[in-house]
């Protein structure tokens, strides 16, 4: 047996910047508070954040195991086959060789971890731990049941002062040979190894504690990643309740190939986009690609709702004050692409050098929503985030985009709600013709609002900044297509006094036969609300910023309670 002795975190782990509460009733001793969320089917409660303990304790003479949830304003006290642990897409992450051969997995690369996470990219999620002091001794705690879609282990694993590897010691796990058991001291508060599944899906776990009083065998649900809404798994060993509970609904992911539609609209929630000014009837019109295979689906902004979901919130770093205050939550969408997330980027993909005078501008001119709307990227690893756009210090905001040219940036957003972008791509052509397209995205960030029920593009009136005021989403169905109109667009400037503009309205009749189908792989098809050329004065000038992003930071041991 192995001991599961101190509270030890691992110190420093890389990866991508990726960039995720109710009582149950019926347990003895209950305090309100919790982070568990009741929503999950057979009345389970699910738990996707804050500090959890597996217990170990005496109840009426017997040895149970329970789990003490600290996430929310008290301690709640549950049973694990009544609880449904969540596992967020956002906890995918690098993992340190040993871990994966002390585990018997092998140095599996990338996997979702718990208690594996680094200062500056915190996301929500569990942080489950174990509590030996109520078990009346020594317990041993046993993997005595395991399905899932890939492997599953607990390990204890840290760096020295001297960056040196130290041995993972490994507790639980389920591949063959592995540990299926360790000893829980007595002595043993709020320990925290790692935890670590190398698959999406759904896990169930079956524990046998055994000391003092008997044996307690619980069977504790886990949903990793987000391919599986957590609400719809039963708890336990998946027995489905005697009494079903009132059927409620939930979100359905949509299929990557077939983007969901009502009405005109389309709505985009996963995948690889590309905002581009494209040569339309001998001007330029703003677009949005999405990749399929290697061509791409195009659309005109006014028709698409993009759906942030709730797997982009994440916590705000240290050192990314221009977000907000640090251990607040904000939704974000990294640079580096995240499975199941928008992963917006910018390209020049039809246009040539010999084609323009100069590179193209894109500007922010304004943002309507429930918080602000930035995008950055970071220069080198550990360096300082450089904001692009950032509708949180005044508008408009400008870079530069050239022929050929594609960059991802990070992407964020502070608040959940109903957000509206309007954006001007601006260009000389070589001839001398100066050319633009101003066009509104709309944009829904979390799962309070559907999707499919909030209109497209610039909605139903100007679009304002700044963003400070939450502004009530628009709940109509969406329209066929975009108004053709000048419409009034009340902006602020970066000095923050506002200024009133009009969106352009001069229609290319050449070379604009686009279709109303939702577009089509390849460069010619395109929801049609006709293309947009108007002249502009100047062009503003801000170098494109390219690099990747990662972050490699230490975590400070929790201290034991």
């Amino acid at each position: 047996m192995r001991s599961l002795t101190q509270d030890r975190r691992p110190a420093l782990t890389a990866a991508a910047l990726a960039t995720a509460a109710a009582v149950f009733v019926g347990a003895a001793g209950l305090v309100a508070g919790g982070g568990g969320t009741a929503r999950a089917a057979g009345g389970a409660v699910v738990i996707e954040e804050g500090e959890i303990d597996f217990a170990p304790r005496q109840v009426d003479g017997k040895l149970e195991l329970q789990i003490d949830d600290r996430g929310g304003t008290g301690t709640v006290v549950r049973e694990p086959s009544e609880v449904v642990l969540h596992v967020p897409q956002a906890a995918l992450q690098d993992t340190a060789s040993p871990v994966g051969e002390a585990l018997g997995m092998g140095p599996v690369g990338t996997a979702w971890a718990l208690n594996n996470v680094w200062t500056d990219a915190e996301f929500f999620a569990p942080e489950p731990g174990w509590n030996g002091t109520e078990a009346g001794g020594d317990a041993q705690v046993e993997l005595s049941g395991y399905e899932g879609p890939g492997d599953f282990g607990i390990a204890t694993y840290t760096r020295d002062m001297d960056n040196r590897n130290e041995a993972a010691v490994a507790h639980l796990a389920s591949a063959d040979g592995a540990p299926k058991s360790f000893t829980l001291p007595a002595t043993a508060q709020h320990l925290l190894p790692i935890w670590q599944f190398t698959a999406q899906g759904v896990y169930r776990l079956t524990l046998t504690v055994s000391g003092e009083g008997g044996t307690d065998t619980e069977t504790l649900a886990v949903v990793v990643g987000d391919s599986v809404d957590p609400a719809d798994v039963l708890p336990g060993d998946g027995t489905a309740p005697t009494t079903p509970p009132p059927v409620t609904p939930s979100n359905t992911p949509s299929s990557p190939t077939a983007p969901p539609r009502k009405g005109d609209a389309v709505v985009l929630d996963d995948g690889h986009l590309d905002f581009a000014p494209r040569p339309v009837g001998g001007g330029l019109q703003f677009q949005v690609g999405k990749a399929v295979g290697q061509e791409h689906q195009w659309y005109e902004p006014g028709r698409l709702v993009l759906h942030v979901k709730p797997g982009a919130r994440r916590k705000i770093p240290a050192g990314y004050g221009f977000l907000g205050t640090q251990g607040d939550a904000v939704w974000w969408l990294p640079q580096s692409q995240i499975a199941g997330l928008l992963w917006p980027g910018w390209g020049v993909p039809d246009f040539d050098d010999s084609d323009l005078d100069g590179p193209i501008t894109a500007r922010l001119d304004a943002v309507q929503g429930p918080g602000s709307v930035a995008m950055f990227n970071t220069a080198s690893l550990g360096g300082t985030p450089t904001p692009v756009f950032n509708s949180g210090d005044g508008l408009p905001d400008t870079h530069l985009l050239y022929a050929h040219g594609h960059g991802h940036w990070n992407w964020t957003f502070t608040k959940e709600g109903v957000y509206r972008t309007t954006f001007t791509l601006s260009a000389t052509l070589a001839d001398g013709t100066k050319v633009s397209d101003t066009e509104t995205l709309a944009w829904v960030v979390g799962d309070d609002i559907d999707p499919g029920t909030v209109k497209p593009g610039a909605g139903d009136g100007a679009t304002a900044t700044p963003t400070a005021t939450p502004t009530a989403a628009p709940s109509e169905s969406p329209s066929g297509t975009a108004s053709a109109s000048p419409s009034a667009c009340l902006s602020v400037s970066a000095s923050g006094a506002p200024t009133a503009s009009v969106g352009s309205s001069s229609a290319s009749s050449a070379g604009n036969s686009l279709e109303s189908n939702g577009g089509s792989s390849g460069t010619g098809a395109l929801a049609s609300t006709g293309a947009r050329v108007a002249l502009v004065g100047g062009a503003a000038v801000l170098a494109l910023l390219t690099g990747g992003v990662a972050v490699l930071a230490a975590r400070r041991r929790r201290t034991s309670r």
